[in-house]
């Protein structure tokens, strides 16, 4: 019990109820206001707006014969308008304002209880003023619709990322009219990654010396290379034979073959 009573009063002592019951204002106000006054130098002693009270003294005892407005200060700049109206809620929950000030070396700064709100107010522009506001968040809405470009350097000058990315080669437009329509990538093929090119021509010799003829279809399986790059390979290194006894298959060109053999008899 002793340890509970010493940890509610430490709780206490960090919250400052000086000012508790002294009034305040609550008001809502609007975005460009808000941004001009957080830009008024803290060291500039002069206003940045005055509340101004009228009264009716033929109403005074209706709350609707009071009527409050805003001046803003006038080196207001731009379209912000310098009139505004304050319309007072009567219903609220209520409300109190509290504020934190940072202290070193502690995690959590004093916390102060500032004031209980007795008026609650919406901040909105003066008749006259309701033109200019409207011109306002117009500019405003079209600035929020502007994409920023961004240009990027890249360091790798010879277009690596630059190349197409298998899958891509069908999407890619041109104005060339004899240029030939590419061919979709299949998607088998963009399961697989490319050898290095001189790996690869070992691989297919050590192929070739395993038998003399080899389908495309064989190959891939063999190599899990994709189709469209072993051929390549294949048009520099081998016959396609179109016909006879081995039709549809590859050889090697006869200077690989002999090549190959002394290779061997070595």
């Amino acid at each position: 019990m002793e340890e509970e009573h010493h940890g509610s009063s430490s709780s206490t002592s960090n919250l400052e109820t000086g000012r508790a019951e002294r009034s305040v204002w609550l008001m809502k106000c609007p975005l460009v206001v808000a941004k001009s006054w957080q830009a008024h130098p803290s060291s500039d002693p002069h206003p940045v707006a005055k509340v101004v009270l009228s009264l009716d003294p033929l109403q005074s005892d209706s709350s609707s014969s009071l009527q409050f407005t805003m001046e803003m200060a006038a080196n207001e700049a731009g379209n912000i308008p310098k009139s505004y109206s304050l319309n007072m809620f009567k219903d609220f929950v209520p409300m109190s304002v509290f504020s934190e000030t940072n202290q070193a070396n502690v995690h959590v700064g004093k916390v102060a209880m500032e004031g209980k709100v007795e008026h609650k107010f919406d901040m909105k522009p003066h008749g006259e003023n309701i033109e200019d506001y409207g011109k306002l968040c117009r500019e405003r809405t079209k600035k929020s619709m502007i994409k920023n470009r961004c240009i990027q350097v890249i360091d790798n000058d010879r277009g690596v990322h630059m190349r197409p990315m298998p899958g891509m080669i069908g999407l890619i437009s041109s104005t060339s009219k004899d240029k030939k329509k590419a061919a979709p990538v299949k998607q088998s093929d963009m399961k697989r990654t490319r050898r290095d090119r001189g790996e690869l021509e070992d691989i297919m010799f050590k192929l070739f010396e395993r038998q003399p003829n080899w389908a495309l279809k064989q190959l891939v399986q063999e190599t899990d290379q994709p189709a469209q790059f072993l051929k390549e390979i294949l048009n520099e290194l081998c016959v396609y034979n179109k016909r006879g006894t081995n039709q549809g298959t590859y050889e090697l060109k006869p200077e690989y073959k002999k090549a190959a053999e002394d290779t061997n008899a070595e």
